[in-house]
């Protein structure tokens, strides 16, 4: 069995500061850590137990399969933040029949993120034995 230590999602995009301003401005991300120079230097934010690194260039937007998912304390408090920064939401937060409360946005390229709220009373909060 492999011993993961750490893990982050690389992310290429076609317009590198395109996507720093959206991760780090209009998301408001927080910074973990920043490489290099130049349009291309890396950025790696902290998305809650992971990140997310945006580095490099690519000629095309990644892969349609690739998506993001993370999850937030209150979906609808997360709507009125990224709406009032300016982000476009795909679909406003609803309460999926298996329990999550999700909201859909995009990035630049077209990667989409699923914004996710775990409610209370859902079975991923529930541990037994504590």
């Amino acid at each position: 069995m492999v011993h993961v230590l750490s893990s982050r999602t690389l992310l290429r995009p076609t317009d590198p500061e395109r996507s720093r301003s959206f991760y780090g401005e209009a998301l408001g991300l927080s910074i973990h850590r920043e490489f290099g120079t130049g349009p291309e230097r890396g950025t790696v934010y902290f998305l809650g137990g992971g990140f997310l690194e945006v580095s490099g260039r690519a000629q095309t937007p990644p892969a349609p399969g690739l998506q993001l998912w993370l999850q937030v304390a209150d979906a609808r408090e997360a709507h009125a933040d990224l709406v009032a920064r300016g982000v476009e939401v795909v679909r406003e937060p609803v309460k999926e029949p298996w329990g999550l409360i999700e909201m859909w946005i995009a990035d630049p390229d077209g990667v989409k993120i699923v914004i996710v709220e775990v409610p209370a009373d859902h079975p991923l909060r529930y541990r037994p034995g504590i």
